[in-house]
């Protein structure tokens, strides 16, 4: 499919565009946020960025590569980031690896001026062998996240595979393991939490070093009524990861106490995502948006999430 022609797909991505750029101190980089994503997950807490331009915000847009370079090169020279120490550029999103020959532009020309520059990568994995190598090139770490195990889930979850994310998590944990920063997932109570110990074992078959984090999963977009996870049930399955052999496993994130969240029954994780998905207007079984009639004006993209009330 080529974009340049005006084709989009499932990222409904022409040419590339940007919501957002600054320093960030905690982190000491230059972060570069970037629209769409090749995924439509239901509890995506950026879908205004992810799922643009169907969530109708205004952003930046495109900025020339030479342009978003030199303006990089400004904040660097700039006094606070000096002070701070900020010598890293870093890509997010959405979905950075669909963009990739525009990040390869922006950091060639940067490198004249930085050679020893740091680039950080936060990605999805869902993308060619090939699109994965020029990233593993690109970049001096990424950030990698494994949303399911088992694939209907996972295109519950996402709208698309898990096949193809599991191969670009081996190849570049047995091609690059020191470039991985993290694998990480997001924990979704009743609904992929069953499978975090799954996913442990299918890296540590791999390299039983790797850093895995979980993330406790914030209420959101389609989501917005769900249940979070407890310190109690993240503290568990970093255990169940560990006893799966997995050294280097930890946790961010939970939410004290469940009356925030309205009482839910969370035994069935497919069902209960079915039932968010058919809530918002998206009746498709397996869900796999790629193949989807109706990509091109999802219900279950557009509609904001407290439209989205969970049924009595």
């Amino acid at each position: 499919m080529n974009r340049l022609d005006g084709k989009k797909g499932v990222c409904r991505v022409g040419i590339p565009e940007i919501a957002y750029t600054g320093l960030t101190p905690v982190l000491k980089t230059f972060a570069v946020t970037l629209l769409g994503c090749s995924f439509r997950c239901v509890y995506c807490n950026a879908y205004r960025i992810s799922q643009y331009p169907d969530s109708g915000w205004m952003y930046r847009g495109y900025i020339k590569p030479d342009i978003l370079a030199s303006e990089v090169l400004r904040a660097f020279k700039t006094s606070f980031a000096q002070k701070i120490g900020v010598e890293k550029l870093s890509f997010t999103g959405g979905e950075p690896s669909i963009h990739t020959p525009y990040l390869e532009e922006v950091v060639n020309i940067l490198m004249d001026d930085f050679p020893d520059l740091e680039v950080g990568l936060a990605t999805n994995g869902f993308c060619t062998n090939k699109t994965m190598e020029r990233l593993a090139d690109l970049s001096s770490y990424l950030n990698f996240e494994i949303k399911a195990l088992g694939t209907e889930l996972h295109q519950a979850l996402t709208g698309a595979p898990a096949e193809t994310v599991l191969e670009n998590a081996e190849w570049l944990a047995n091609n690059y393991p020191e470039k991985i920063r993290v694998f990480r997932t997001v924990v979704i109570p009743g609904i992929n939490d069953r499978e975090i110990p799954q996913i442990a074992g299918f890296l540590q078959n791999i390299n039983p070093n790797l850093h895995y984090r979980l993330v406790g999963f914030r209420p959101h977009f389609l989501l917005y009524y769900h249940q979070a996870p407890s310190r109690d049930l993240m503290q568990k399955l970093v255990k169940k990861c560990q006893d799966m052999g997995l050294k280097n496993a930890d946790y961010s994130g939970y939410y004290s106490g469940s009356n925030l969240i309205r009482d839910a029954s969370i035994k069935n994780g497919l069902k209960n995502i079915y039932q968010y998905l058919n809530q918002a207007g998206c009746y498709r079984r397996p869900r796999n948006c790629g193949e989807c009639l109706e990509n091109a004006s999802c219900p279950a993209v557009v509609l904001e999430p407290w439209t989205n009330l969970p049924a009595d």
